[in-house]
């Protein structure tokens, strides 16, 4: 019974202190500059030849980073900051399968959860330090790892 109790106080805090972040994965990048001057966030792109990252730096001091394929598709985003970006705006149509993998993969453990779509995610953290990262396996560029989403 306590458990439940400190799950959903858990839940209510993290939710608390989600803020606004950028493109929907799964989506295209367009969404990017209407994203950044909504939030009045900093953005820096950095390409490689596989593909490239458009860093949104929050004024909460949170970074997102929106990978984006040659082909103009954000195939994976990752979080890090003192806060947790808005995950239902940030994962669009995957936030269902992230909310799901998150409360399957078990209380405590930092293991990625994949969704049998190839959806994977991983967050941790703890108060003011939070990360994380979700991908759709089959959007990978060819050539991407999914070591090189940070």
């Amino acid at each position: 019974m306590r458990l439940k109790f400190r799950r959903a106080g858990l839940a209510a805090v993290l939710l608390a202190l989600c803020v606004p972040a950028a493109a929907t994965l799964g989506e295209d990048a367009s969404s990017v500059s209407a994203d950044q001057a909504q939030l009045q966030a900093g953005l820096t792109i950095s390409s490689t030849a596989k593909f490239s990252v458009h860093q949104l730096q929050l004024s909460s001091g949170t970074t997102v980073n929106e990978y984006v394929s040659p082909a103009g598709m954000v195939f994976a985003v990752s979080w890090q900051g003192p806060s947790i970006p808005d995950l239902q705006q940030v994962l669009g149509r995957y936030f269902d399968a992230y909310v799901a993998a998150m409360r399957n993969r078990g209380a405590g453990s930092s293991a990625p959860a994949t969704q049998p779509a190839g959806f994977v995610a991983q967050s941790g953290g703890h108060m003011r330090a939070y990360f994380g990262r979700a991908y759709v396996a089959s959007m990978l560029p060819r050539g991407v790892f999914a070591e090189e989403i940070k």
